[in-house]
């Protein structure tokens, strides 16, 4: 009796998903998508009711199983691509070179296509995508920036890396947005977003957040020693590049903004735990400080209320008398005014 509830509640949690995979993914307008999803449940229902009403019950389990498995045979036709109306923002791909200045790839990097836009609304922009040089060696900093845009239980996560000279780029795992396309979470679960790994100068990718979205922005500085700050970096960037040959999807729950900076973290060594708070996106904080990697000697509030960069973003103004690059290196310095952790870096 166990065994056949057990199993009658796998299919029914099957009939739903088949209802999602054929609402967000199935042909045709959303009347059409309806349609598809009653003559899905009336099939399922009508096995159930042939097989069970003739005193065969095996017969109906049969008929669902086989149901099901058509309909995995089509979901796995569903696959990612990287050809399509993309938004601007996340319209190309970061691609990673070894500097040919030194063929030692972990020592200097060149990453194409950096993303500094210049926000002036989320429909009004400058498209800029830049070139730029990293020496790894230079690395002095690794920043986790939670930005809350839907309550204090969700947030989206960038890693900021910063240099000897003040610069310093974002990466941050988004949905590869079509054109006039908006994030659905639930959507998410079913193969809708194809994934983006966007690297970006923090006045670009920070100040969109603050400034235009009204978002809270906070950052938390990472105690890490400088050998894994340079693998963390490459597992970003090979990561990164990566999707130019090999489209990802987007899942809500296993290839999200934070479940996958959690996955690169493992890849090069750390030893993380899984944890309700991974998923819980604006809980990331409290985690990382259970694992003891947050600034030591002070409290998570007192990291979390000066790490809280949202109105230093708004204040901050470029100089018209500094080069862009200067102005980054400002930006970036001034929004980390009074955070701790800062003094042992250049």
């Amino acid at each position: 009796m166990l065994l056949m509830t057990v199993f009658m509640l796998l299919l029914a949690a099957a009939a739903l998903w088949g209802l999602g995979a054929i609402w967000f993914q199935g042909p045709g307008n959303a009347v059409l998508r309806l349609l598809w999803m009653a003559a899905w449940l009336l099939w399922l229902a009508g096995c159930g009711f042939w097989g069970l009403g003739r005193g065969l019950p095996a017969v109906s389990a049969a008929l669902w199983v086989v149901s099901l498995l058509l309909m995995l045979t089509w979901w796995r036709q569903i696959v990612p691509s990287g050809r399509r109306d993309w938004a601007d923002d996340v319209a190309v791909h970061m691609q990673l070179q070894a500097d040919g200045a030194l063929a030692d790839s972990r020592q200097r990097v060149l990453l194409k296509n950096v993303r500094n836009f210049r926000w002036r609304s989320d429909e009004d922009y400058d498209v800029r995508w830049e070139s730029r040089r990293y020496e790894l060696a230079q690395l002095a900093s690794v920043d986790v920036a939670t930005s809350y845009w839907m309550g204090p239980a969700i947030a989206h996560t960038l890693v900021s890396f910063g240099f000897n000279n003040g610069e310093h780029v974002v990466f941050s795992i988004e949905i590869r947005k079509q054109k006039g396309e908006q994030f659905d979470a639930l959507a998410g679960f079913f193969r809708r977003y194809e994934l983006a790994l966007i690297a970006a100068d923090e006045r670009d990718i920070l100040a969109v957040r603050t400034n235009i979205r009204g978002e809270q922005l906070r950052l938390y500085r990472l105690n890490m020693r400088q050998s894994v700050m340079r693998e963390l970096f490459m597992a970003y960037a090979r990561e990164a590049d990566s999707l130019n040959d090999k489209p990802r999807f987007y899942n809500t729950l296993t290839a999200n903004c934070t479940t996958i900076v959690w996955q690169l973290a493992r890849r090069v060594g750390a030893t993380l735990p899984l944890d309700w708070r991974l998923l819980a996106s604006g809980y990331l904080p409290e985690y990382l400080n259970s694992l003891g990697v947050l600034t030591p000697g002070y409290s998570l509030n007192e990291l979390r209320l000066a790490g809280d960069i949202t109105e230093r973003a708004k204040a901050w103004q470029s100089s018209a008398e500094v080069s862009d690059a200067q102005a980054g290196v400002d930006f970036s310095r001034a929004i980390r005014a009074g955070m701790p952790g800062l003094e042992n870096t250049p």
